[in-house]
């Protein structure tokens, strides 16, 4: 006796509709997608009860002829494709001709069609994937599919459903992410009768998003746009300030379809890399385009995912674009005060150190009346430009400074190199000792600095706004790219008495593994056998009694990396001795000191701390004057 069982196409069905069918919001996204690929302007989706119990989509597309309606619910019967030469290059959003099939073999659906320039339309009703009545009707041009009563037939599917309003929910964001993608297509999704969303379909990815995500969201986004030999990125990134706590706002579509990738994400998140803060993600809408016959889509039934023919050459081409973008942001961000201010934590008492070894012994052999001079800053100079509302100098020349080399408070004043191709003399290191002339300088407005707040914000009146600068997230972030451009070892100092270490087995396998690249970096550690450690030199810039604290902070990091790649390895290395180096909140600064950090922000090369945080927020005379009721 045959174990072999041949199932009935009605089972067979039911099977492959769980494939394309999962929940009504599948429902949703297959009848909007037929939509498009018949030519609709106008989209219009309703839902009741979370969509299981009633969906309708019209639209005024070509419509269907009375011979293709009947045969339309057929599986694999479709208008899309005609051989296999059709699927090297897919244009439409739909091709198997599956999704109508499985759809009515799960429900009651009902069809109004009418042919564009037809006298009358056609009208068909089925259950569970059978016709029950076709016949002629009255109608306007376009289709309205209804479906109702979504797995009447497959309870086992039904019991599994969430509630009607995560359903609902699940089916607003299909249909949203459909007129994301479609700018030029106007998409309206009525819920329980109450009107959830509206796209102008006026072709403008900028109306488009400011649309459907709202104000919020999109006051915080960056345009951005790149292209390279037939690939073109466009769309928009958020700011590093304006992280999310998940990646629910990462929106990707290619040549016009909604798209999940794990190519796109890693290229978007690597452009944020030390611009945002730990634990948060940034938000986009990104449109890739490329020619059809680069992009595979038929790798699932539910085609968001896909295949590129050319990852690299697209991986680099949104890493670039949105890098790019981000370096365009405004240099500092404005904030809005409301009544409930948050307190600021008490600065801890301490003196302020971050001169490297080899400055402090320059400045010691320099003559005793040359250490003793005051700081000389010039006044900004040169052509007038506009910048953010406010009035920017061009300086002709740059900002002069000398030391206070007062040992109770030691400085940093070593400038940061940022000439992307210094002059690399025979036998030296391409960064040599002395500073290096940055030809295009950016332009620094006019400011004067009037202090410090809390011995932690360093307070710059530029124009008629009011500049607060985090100088510790300013300072870290100046040292992080000092660290990360030098292209020679970082200077260690060796400590005067060795520091012990004592590690657990996984902390001693990551110490083991990244030793090399923590000798390159300044640290000198020798292992003593059974996780046992003793640290003899850390980089110049470390306090010593910092050495241990570091490391540790160091293998945490890299622990929580799991197995991070060596340039990953290095920049978390490199966070963690920028931070140990930088001012802290409580410390006295010097006014040479405050200048140059007031001078790095102000020029756009500081923005944000390397854990992503912003380092400066203004107040405007408008917001000052609303807090003391000036005006209302």
């Amino acid at each position: 006796m045959s174990v072999i069982n041949l199932l009935s196409p009605h089972v067979a069905d039911l099977i492959a509709a769980g494939e394309v069918v999962e929940r009504p919001a599948s429902v949703v996204k297959e009848l909007i997608e037929n939509a498009f690929d018949a030519g609709a302007h106008t989209v219009t989706v309703e839902i009741r009860g979370g969509g299981a119990t009633y969906i309708r989509v019209t639209d005024d597309g070509c419509g269907m002829a009375p011979e293709d309606a009947g045969v339309a619910f057929l599986r694999h019967a479709t208008s899309k494709l005609s051989d296999e030469r059709g699927l090297e290059a897919i244009s439409t959003m739909g091709f198997r001709g599956e999704a109508l099939a499985a759809i009515s073999a799960v429900s009651h659906v009902e069809l109004r069609t009418r042919l564009r320039g037809a006298d009358e339309g056609t009208f068909v009703s089925l259950d569970a994937g059978e016709i029950q009545e076709m016949g002629p009707i009255g109608c306007p041009e376009g289709t309205t599919m209804i479906v109702r009563d979504l797995f009447y037939n497959t309870p086992a599917r039904l019991k599994f459903l969430k509630s009607d309003r995560s359903e609902a929910s699940a089916c607003v964001q299909a249909a949203l992410r459909c007129a994301l993608g479609r700018p030029e297509i106007s998409l309206r999704l009525i819920r329980d009768g109450k009107e959830e969303f509206f796209s102008a379909g006026d072709g403008r990815q900028d109306s488009c998003v400011y649309t459907l995500l709202g104000r919020e969201l999109a006051s915080t986004l960056l345009a951005c746009s790149g292209e390279d030999e037939g690939l073109k990125v466009s769309g928009f990134v958020s700011s590093p300030s304006a992280g999310r706590g998940n990646r629910g706002s990462q929106y990707f579509f290619c040549n016009g379809r909604t798209i999940k990738s794990a190519l796109l994400q890693a290229a978007l998140e690597q452009a944020y890399k030390n611009s945002l803060l730990s634990g948060r993600f940034p938000a986009c809408v990104l449109y890739l385009d490329m020619s059809f016959a680069s992009v595979d889509v038929n790798v699932h039934p539910a085609k968001t995912e896909v295949k590129f023919s050319q990852e690299r050459r697209i991986f680099d081409l949104v890493y670039h674009a949105v890098l790019s973008a981000l370096q365009r942001e405004d240099r500092t961000a404005e904030v809005q005060l409301s009544a409930g201010t948050r307190k600021l934590a008490e600065p801890k008492a301490d003196f302020f150190r971050s001169m490297s070894a080899e400055s402090y012994r320059r400045q010691q052999a320099a003559p005793q009346s040359t250490r003793a001079e005051a700081p000389v800053f010039p006044e900004p100079r040169g052509t007038q430009i506009s910048f953010g509302g406010m009035r920017l100098a061009e300086p002709q020349t740059g900002c002069q400074t000398s030391l206070d080399l007062n040992p109770r408070k030691p400085s940093f004043s070593e400038p940061i190199r940022r000439d992307p191709t210094p002059e690399k003399p025979e036998g030296k290191s391409a960064l040599v000792d002395k500073p290096v002339q940055n030809v295009d300088t950016p332009p620094i407005p006019d400011h004067k600095i009037l202090g410090e707040a809390m011995k932690t914000y360093i307070l710059v009146e530029v124009g008629d706004t009011l500049l607060l600068i985090d100088k510790h997230a300013a300072h870290e972030r100046m040292n992080f790219d000092r660290l990360k451009a030098q292209e020679r070892a970082v200077m260690s100092q060796t400590l005067l008495a060795p520091a012990p270490l004592t590690l657990g087995g996984e902390d001693t396998e990551l110490l083991e593994r990244f030793g090399e690249l923590l000798g390159e970096l300044g640290f000198e550690i020798e292992p003593l056998g059974g996780g046992n450690f003793v640290i003899r030199a850390v980089p110049a810039d470390i306090l010593p009694s910092d050495a241990v604290p570091a490391i540790e902070e160091i293998l945490e990091k890299l622990r929580k990396g799991k197995t991070p790649d060596p340039q990953s390895a290095r920049d978390e290395i490199l966070h963690t001795v920028a931070c140990k180096a930088a001012i802290k909140a409580g410390w006295d600064t010097s006014a040479a000191e405050r200048e140059r950090i007031v001078v790095e922000v102000l020029s756009g090369h500081v923005k944000y701390c390397p854990h992503g945080r912003p380092v400066s927020a203004v107040l405007t005379r408008r917001d000052l004057d609303k807090m003391f009721k000036r005006i209302v």
